[in-house]
């Protein structure tokens, strides 16, 4: 079962009101824009990884990069 914690956040209180008018709930609101900025920081954060990984994989030979892999079946 999931645990959850609060979060807060200050809105001057016109975005309240407006809130309240359009029968708004701020919570799912939140929820949803948090988890949209994770999933994006993820993306961002393994790209950057990716990217990194291909700079050093293409300072290597395909002969080295063919021995490692056969190497790495060789150890299991």
């Amino acid at each position: 079962m999931a645990r959850y914690v609060t979060v807060s956040a200050k809105i001057d209180e016109k975005l309240r009101r407006r809130l309240t008018e359009l029968d708004i709930k701020p919570a799912p609101v939140i929820k949803k824009a948090l988890e949209e900025e994770v999933e994006k920081k993820t993306y961002e954060l393994l790209k950057a990884r990716v990217k990194r990984a291909s700079e050093i994989l293409a300072k290597l030979s395909e002969r080295e990069i063919v021995e490692s892999i056969r190497e790495s079946r060789d150890a299991r």
